[in-house]
């Protein structure tokens, strides 16, 4: 299983970025995908999952984020994004994707077996 984040950049506050995450060799039968970022000297958050299991889906957004980025699946693409809105100088981190098989929303960085290398995103005041 492989994962492919991209779409980071450097943005002023108020911006938008909308980050992509590739998965290969994933089956997006069952699966919960999470997206998660880690500021400089800060421990590695999770900020967001989208799960699928029997057919429904479900999603999670952390407080700090909910209201301004959406998650979503393109399954035909083995793709997962992470659309990101009024941004703020906080935000500044790498963010990374994360996947598991099997449904059920998670958001803590054990739960999840593959990860991606991560992608930069920069927000200026």
């Amino acid at each position: 299983v492989q994962l492919v984040e991209s779409g980071g950049g450097s943005v002023q506050a108020g911006g938008s970025l909308t980050l992509s995450c590739v998965i290969s060799g994933f089956t997006f039968d069952a699966y919960a995908v999470g997206w998660f970022r880690q500021a400089s000297g800060k421990e590695r958050e999770g900020i967001a999952c989208i799960e699928r299991s029997y057919g429904s889906s479900q999603k999670y957004y952390d407080d700090s984020v909910k209201g301004r980025f959406t998650i979503s699946a393109d399954h035909s693409k083995n793709s997962v994004y992470l659309q990101m809105n009024s941004l703020k100088p906080e935000d500044t981190a790498v963010y990374y994707c994360a996947a598991d098989v099997g449904g059920g929303l998670r958001i803590g960085v054990l739960d999840y077996d593959y990860w991606g290398q991560g992608t930069q995103v920069t927000v200026s005041s």
